[in-house]
């Protein structure tokens, strides 16, 4: 395994990528290749009380916040691990089993292979381990406007308090 599952019972949202980047391997962490605007992203909109910084990834969970990949076994590009090597079931599985309220595809391609295929970015009309499911484009600079008032709106609405995350 790459990178560990950051998953728990109760999450408000699991952002899934295809597989982790090149960066967050070497550094055994999620979203922590330079420039990466995940964790900035998430405090803009407010999900975290706090900028998280990729080395404290685990601490996503006190959020309400979980991460996973489809790939499991590989990392780098979406093009160098191939269509091959995503396992679907496996995240159906790994994802029924702490039902979170909210699934965040980050990017088309991971949406595509978990969902058969998407409807763009935002909210997605199929489901999966019976959660809402959005396409987010977490990692790009037109992300924040896209993220804010979508995938990440629901997530707030889903909270508790339906504001900021506790912290």
């Amino acid at each position: 395994m790459v990178l560990p599952d950051v998953l728990g019972p109760g999450l408000r949202v699991v952002f899934c990528g295809t597989a982790a980047g090149s960066a967050s391997a070497r550094r055994g962490a999620y979203y922590a290749g330079p420039g990466n605007k995940f964790w900035p992203i998430l405090y803009a909109v407010e999900l975290t009380p706090r900028q998280v910084r990729p080395a404290d990834f685990a601490s996503a969970l006190e959020y309400g916040i979980g991460l996973t990949d489809l790939c499991k076994l590989r990392s780098g590009s979406d093009l160098e691990i191939g269509d091959g090597a995503f396992d679907v079931a496996g995240l159906e599985t790994r994802l029924l089993a702490v039902a979170p309220r909210v699934i965040a595809f980050n990017g088309l391609k991971a949406g595509r292979e978990a969902l058969g295929g998407v409807d763009g970015y935002g909210r997605q009309t199929r489901s999966l381990a019976d959660a809402e499911t959005w396409g987010a484009p977490i990692h790009v600079r037109r992300s924040e406007s896209l993220v804010g008032s979508g995938a990440m709106a629901a997530t707030r609405r889903s909270s508790p308090v339906g504001e900021r995350a506790p912290g």
